[in-house]
């Protein structure tokens, strides 16, 4: 079995395929998100921290799949570097984070209260993953799009220093901004 089937054996285990999410279960969600880093030619890291981004909740789906107090047990799974990212998404406090991230390059905890400065790599992956994970709910639910594409077209082009070149040329087409330095 590959480690990509042993985390969705997990996941179905902790009850994903039964949470409803846009377009679906949680299930579905969590695999189209990792499938979607994957086709941006994103590393396993990337995909496996994709595949299990909401195992803590996050700031906008507050279900836990596994306590932030048992990190090992996804650190075990996924390796550090892949829950390390899980835990910097799902911990992160969008409101005091998102709209300064260009800037400040800081990513505030929900779980700790606390800021953390990630090395460029980490906050390109975390851009990585905020970014499709949107794009996925946007995609799916007319209500979010709605209620949201305006701030998500607003904000993920001045994340373009911080995303990865293929996740900004997807972000543009599914949001219709028009191609990155277009006018």
């Amino acid at each position: 079995m590959s480690r990509v089937d042993v985390v969705r054996a997990w996941l179905r285990d902790r009850g994903a395929e039964k949470i409803p999410h846009a377009g679906g279960s949680l299930y579905e969600h969590l695999n189209r998100v990792r499938d979607r880093v994957e086709g941006h030619g994103l590393g396993e890291d990337e995909q496996l921290a994709a595949l299990t981004h909401a195992a803590y909740g996050t700031d906008g789906f507050p279900v836990v799949l596994l306590d932030v107090a048992d990190r090992q047990q996804l650190r075990s799974l996924i390796g550090r570097e892949a829950e390390a990212m899980v835990y910097r998404y799902g911990g992160c406090d969008r409101g005091r984070t998102w709209r300064a991230l260009p800037s400040t390059c800081t990513v505030w905890s929900r779980f700790t209260g606390h800021a953390e400065s990630p090395t460029p790599a980490q906050l390109r992956a975390f851009a990585d993953l905020s970014i499709v994970n949107e794009l996925d709910v946007y995609e799916r639910s007319p209500e979010i799009a709605a209620k949201a594409g305006d701030y998500f077209r607003s904000l993920f082009p001045t994340w373009a220093p911080l995303a990865s070149p293929a996740v900004m040329a997807d972000c543009h087409r599914t949001l219709t901004i028009g191609p990155p330095g277009g006018h």
